[in-house]
């Protein structure tokens, strides 16, 4: 259970001009992303297959990665979605004999080009001084006016529309279809545990695409609606707010995570930001300002919902914050039985402190059916 790395030169090359030069893994080409970092110490597959993390070059702040190897159902969706992959070390060796191969083998075979030997401790800062911009890493180019050019046909995430893209383009169904209740879930990049978290409630689920429209979710006849997590720009997505305004005015519980809860809220009128260098890791704490109660979460975004813009909409009331930042962790409408938060309850990887969520829609949709 060895792999073996043939000590490749790669380069990496941040918009501001930081430069870092490191050894190759995985596949072996160009890539480029806005860069990200995540503080988990476990729980890599996961984060490397959530669609969340499309066109995103993530840094593992881990001081090793792949120890204990890739497991084929370790995974949040059907492929690897991070565009690329910085790592300070990489471990030889797994140790997980329940281990399916490699890390190296499984980034090779998803086409992810990743650089480790780079001291992750000082990019990490740079990023969180600097904040999120794009970057490229390449096992091919060397000089620093071809490693421009590359970085130069990264698109910026600001304005950035990727759900659609990344969406499932056919319906489906996950869970008992004798369950009582029965949820669409508009699919903009949801994560397989989601899906789990709501089918061993009781709810039969149909995922529709992310352009799907609402006369053909209402066809389901749902008893509640849940808008996924997912990459990109909520404000370039004019249309899943329409979307979202319309399943509102069907007065059917709602539960968002995420981008979710950020098109609840600008369903709202509420307008959203793109955050300095985001939130990601498995550690956040959070206040449930309903219940004075604190709770460590699982969280991967780098747009958040405007604290100015909320206070001027009286038809929502801020939930959850964020203990680090005071950043809106969580809203809830008024008049309607429509609830969202920013960070992940279903905490793959993470701490289960928030799966109470999932507990509270299905409540909600007993209380409204």
């Amino acid at each position: 259970m060895t792999t073996t790395h043939a000590h490749t030169p790669a380069w990496l090359l941040l918009q501001d001009g930081t430069r870092f030069a490191g050894k190759a893994f995985g596949a072996k080409g160009t890539a480029g992303g806005e860069i990200c970092f995540n503080t988990g110490m476990t729980g890599y597959q996961e984060v490397f297959t959530d669609p969340s993390y499309t066109g995103q070059v993530l840094i593992m702040n881990n001081a090793y990665i792949g120890n204990y190897g890739v497991k084929n159902d370790d995974v949040e969706s059907s492929s690897v979605k991070i565009s690329g992959l910085i790592c300070k070390n990489i471990a030889n060796r797994y140790s997980r004999m329940v281990a399916d191969d490699s890390l190296e083998n499984y980034l090779t075979e998803n086409n992810i080009v990743a650089i480790y030997d780079v001291d992750t401790r000082a990019l990490v800062q740079h990023v969180r001084s600097m904040g999120a911009m794009n970057c490229v890493i390449s096992t091919e180019h060397e000089s620093q006016e071809a490693l421009e050019a590359a970085l130069a046909n990264v698109p910026d995430m600001a304005g950035l529309e990727l759900s659609s893209q990344i969406s499932t383009k056919e319906a489906y169904n996950v869970g008992d279809p004798n369950s009582p209740y029965r949820v669409a879930v508009l699919d903009f990049g949801v994560k397989i545990n989601i899906l789990q978290n709501l089918a061993v409630r009781g709810m039969y689920l149909k995922v529709f695409p992310a352009k799907t429209s609402i006369e053909e979710l209402n066809a389901f006849q749902p008893h509640g609606y849940f808008i996924s997590n997912g990459p990109g720009d909520p404000a370039s997505m004019d249309y899943a707010v329409k979307t979202v305004k319309d399943i509102l005015d069907t007065n059917k519980p709602v539960f968002g995570i995420c981008l979710g809860h950020q098109l609840l809220a600008l369903a709202n009128g509420i307008r959203t930001f793109k955050m300095h260098h985001g939130h990601r890791g498995l550690n956040h704490p959070v206040k449930n300002l309903q219940t004075n109660l604190s709770e460590i979460t699982t969280q991967n975004h780098g747009f958040g919902v405007d604290p100015e813009a909320v206070k001027n909409c009286a038809n929502v009331t801020v939930t959850h914050v964020n203990l680090n930042d005071g950043s809106i962790e969580g809203i809830k409408m008024n008049d309607r039985p429509a609830f969202s938060v920013q960070y992940h309850p279903e905490a793959t990887p993470g701490p289960h402190d928030s799966r109470y969520l999932f507990d509270d829609f299905l409540k909600l949709i007993k209380a409204n059916n």
